[in-house]
């Protein structure tokens, strides 16, 4: 049986009038595998992270989840996929707005099949675990940019999904906060077995994880890390 979780194959993906963001780009992500990806801004990391979870439909290549291209599949196949298999911490938080912290981290579980008395317990369990316990009653904006961040990792982690997405998870976190999240949200992955691919400019965050793909010209380059602890410019 192929340990193959996701698989990108000549993937070209753009704008008109600009240079392609990806020109043939190739991955394979195994069962498991943590990887960071790492490039300027504006060089399209962000828009690979949601061709990968299905948002995003590439101009041409395929992307395949399971063995299944997400061209494929019906649009409630991919809403099954996502509610089920990925969890996505996105950059710009997209939180509701109008639910507290705890219900936010309760929605995917709902959408998953979960009772709202687990969905409950669980959601409690991922705050605590993130310190966030004494803000679960409190609503988007009524957080910190680091507290709306660490929602987010509850929200993607807690229906143990077996493909996490991350876009910067620790850009709005001050050190300490972020080594912690940073560390809770590795382990997780490890002990379920969940692939990771994280989008980060941070050398010591990208030193974590088992491999580090640097997004250039359109495609991914495998690297070596070296002085961990620094960041890569934005611009």
């Amino acid at each position: 049986m192929s340990s193959i979780l996701l698989e990108i194959k000549a993937l070209r993906h753009g704008y008109p009038e600009q240079p392609p963001l990806f020109d043939g780009l190739e991955l394979e992500l195994n069962q498991g595998q943590q990887i960071a990806l790492t490039g300027e801004s504006g060089c399209g990391k962000s828009t690979l992270l949601n061709l990968m979870a299905g948002l995003d439909q590439a101009q041409s290549g395929v992307i395949r989840l399971l063995g299944k291209a997400w061209s494929d599949m019906t649009v409630n196949e991919r809403l099954t996929v996502r509610r089920t298999t990925l969890g996505f911490v996105f950059q710009a938080f997209h939180l509701i707005g109008h639910l507290t912290a705890l219900q936010n981290v309760m929605v995917p579980l709902l959408l998953a099949g979960h009772t709202h008395q687990d969905a409950e317990k669980t959601a409690l369990e991922w705050l605590d675990r993130l310190g966030l316990n004494e803000r679960r009653h409190g609503r988007p904006d009524e957080l910190s940019g680091g507290q709306q961040q660490r929602v987010c990792i509850a929200r993607a982690l807690a229906h143990s999904p077996r493909l996490v997405l991350a876009d910067e998870p620790t850009g709005n976190l001050d050190p300490s906060t972020a080594q912690a999240s940073l560390t809770l949200l590795c382990q997780h992955c490890r002990q379920t077995g969940a692939a990771l691919v994280m989008v980060t400019h941070s050398h010591q965050a990208a030193a974590r994880l088992d491999d580090h793909y640097a997004l250039h010209q359109g495609r991914l380059l495998k690297t070596c890390l070296q002085n961990a602890g620094q960041t890569w410019p934005e611009s």
